[in-house]
This record gives structure tokens, sequence and C-alpha cells, in this order.
């Protein structure tokens, strides 16, 4: 049986800085995007994507605002629901002409995908997800006013609300995800981290918040048994000192470095931070790679020429037992 890859396609991926999010220059970037992944799948990988949404569900949650009162507004975890079919229906189709351009019909499909959480999670009174579009302090400051939103500053780029994410526990969906897999299909799931659902009465009921897609990507994969876990994000390699004059690109990071780093605040929570939590999480978790790098950069990535990779521990220690020699930006 072939080994399971797992893409985790950034929402940013899709929305370039400077552009409205327009469904053309969506899917212009899902081309790119699509091209990369077809090199996965032609490496002899099974393929599962799954995508993140924080900028289309903060859009859609502003339409939701804006149809008031003529229209009902809409629930977090319904907007949710949307983008996920939104996202998953430019992904299939683009990705099904990409593939069908090489001679490749392997069969594609977007899954509508529950994913349970605790709903005593402590993020539902921290909110720390953010969502939507840039504000300037003053246009943050007056929505928070006015709306209610929660908002905060996001890596120096700007004012975003922020929603609770809490953690993933629970892919409602994963057997037919398999089922799939074993049919020789891709699968494009869990988008935008899936649509959160707490059990309640012996059913399932949606609750207002957006799961973070790297770490329900980390779950699916390590549930899969998958081999790769490569996250699609908007910068070639994971940098220290990122966006300063000393920035240091790293092609190859120990999970203990990365731990480190973490705890002296080199990757940001909302930023860089869910991603190396969890890649760290599905190598501890078993899993045999985990790649850091840009939409452009996937099929590069994967013959190890571009993005970062974060060594499992077990190749972490053969590292170390190695004497005298260390790779080129080894850390």
């Amino acid at each position: 049986m072939k080994p399971i890859a797992v893409i985790a396609i950034g929402g940013n991926s899709l929305v370039l800085p400077g552009q409205r999010g327009t469904f053309e220059e969506q899917q212009s970037r899902a081309r790119t995007i699509c091209n990369g992944v077809a090199e996965v799948l032609a490496a002899g990988y099974r393929l599962v994507l799954t995508h993140g949404n924080g900028p289309q569900v903060g859009d859609a949650l502003l339409r939701s605002e804006l149809a008031q009162p003529g229209l009902p507004p809409l629930r977090l975890d319904v907007c949710d629901a949307e983008t996920q079919g939104l996202i998953g229906y430019l992904l299939q189709q683009t990705l099904e002409n990409t593939l069908a351009e090489r001679g490749l019909r392997p069969g594609v499909v977007s899954m509508v995908t529950q994913v349970v959480v605790d709903p005593q999670d402590p993020a539902f009174h921290n909110p720390s997800k953010p969502i939507g579009p840039f504000f300037s302090f003053e246009n943050a400051t007056q929505r928070k006013r006015t709306l209610g939103w929660t908002m905060a500053e996001d890596a120096g780029r700007g004012w975003r609300r922020i929603v609770a994410s809490p953690r993933p526990l629970e892919i409602i969906e994963l057997g037919a995800i398999r089922a799939c897999l074993d049919s020789g299909i891709v699968v494009i799931c869990a988008g935008g981290g899936g649509i959160p659902v707490v059990r309640w009465r012996g059913g399932l009921e949606g609750i207002e918040a957006v799961i973070d897609k790297d770490r329900v990507s980390s779950l699916l994969a390590g549930n899969l048994g998958a081999e790769l876990l490569l996250f699609a994000t908007g910068v070639d390699r994971v940098a220290l000192h990122f966006g300063q004059a000393d920035e240091l690109p790293l092609e190859r990071l120990t999970a203990e470095s990365a731990k480190q780093y973490l705890r002296q605040g080199e990757f940001p929570p909302g930023s860089m931070g869910p991603k190396i939590e969890a890649a760290l999480e599905f190598l501890e978790a078993g899993g045999l790679r985990a790649v850091i790098t840009c939409a452009e950069n996937v099929a590069a990535a994967l013959r190890r020429e571009k993005g970062t990779e974060i060594l499992p521990p077990s190749l972490q220690a053969r590292e170390d037992s190695l004497s005298g020699t260390q790779a080129n930006n080894f850390h």
C-alpha cells in the first residue's frame, strides 16, 4: 500500500497581500498550489489535503453582518461549513484539471468534515485565533466598541478579529476519509480546521469557534498513519528573528531545538507557532517527515531542495551520534 501524505494549505496561501480575495484570484493561486500537489501524488503517495480559512471565514462573517437586518445572521460554525464547501470546490476542480493535464485521473473528493471539541476547552474563555482582514488600530478599536469583537495585533501586520480555537479531539468522518484513500481517491477534508461540534444528548451540535487547521492536520495525519505532513504557508522556510535584519532561515531543525525556540518566543502563536507545535505532535506520534514551506515550493520541498524539515526524535538521535559532521544550517 502506498504511503500517505497530508498537505495542509494555509488560507492565506490562497490570497496574496494586496489582493481582494476574489474567487478568480484564489483560483489562480490554487493552480500554483495544485501543481506542487500533483508532484507529491506522482511521487507515489496517497494524498489528503486540508486547508485553512482565516481570511475567508472572516469575510463570510462580514457579509453576514452587512446583510442585516435584511437577512438573519450566520453563526460562526455555519460560516466554517460555508467556507469549507467553497474552498473545497475551488481546490477539487483545480486539482482535477491539473491532474488531467498530466494524464492522471485518480478522482478527487471534497468532504464536509466535523471535528469534535470539548465545550469546556479554555479557548472559549481566551480567544486566540485570528480571522478575517487586517485593520488599523483605529478601525479595530471602533469594531471592538460597536460590534463587541475581540481584537488583537497579528505579528506586526495589523489588527484582526480573534475567536475561540479549541483543541481538536476527534474527526467524525475519519472512516470515510480512510475508505476514499484506500480506493485511490484524493481527499480534501477538515477545511478550516473542520466544523467544530460537541457531543450533546447522544448526538452532535455545532459550536461557534474556528479550529486551527495545523492542529487538526496533525491529528488527521497521526490517525491515518501518514508518513509525510507538509505545511504550505506564506514563507519558503522557517526563520529565527523573522522579519528582522538578522533573520536566519533554517533548512533543518531538530525537535529539541524547535521546542527550545518555541519557549523563547521565536515562533509566535498567531503565525509559525501552531505549525511547529503540530509538526512536533505528528513526529512524536510516529510520523517520519514534517516540512514547512511556501505553496510554490511544495514539489522542491518534497525533494529536500526547499523548505524547513523538522527531524523526528529518532533521526535527531542519529544525527547527534555522527562524529564531527554537521549539515548545512542544521539547528
